[in-house]
């Protein structure tokens, strides 16, 4: 799904984004461009970064595998 129509960034762009360490909205603006154009996806964007955060595992039990 389209998530940044301006800049052609979609879901999967931004799960790659955060499974690669991205951690904030404006990262993910550097990273990919969403929301660098109208800023109408930023809610949208915001909103997935933080579901796809919440999922990760805690970083010392990653540490430890």
């Amino acid at each position: 799904m389209y998530v940044c129509i301006c800049n052609g960034v979609t879901d999967r762009h931004i799960r790659e984004a955060v499974d690669n360490g991205c951690a904030s909205v404006s990262e993910l603006t550097m990273r990919t461009g969403c929301g660098a154009s109208c800023g109408s996806c930023l809610e949208m964007a915001a909103a997935m970064v933080a579901e796809m955060r919440a999922e990760l595992p805690l970083p010392v039990l990653a540490a430890a595998a």
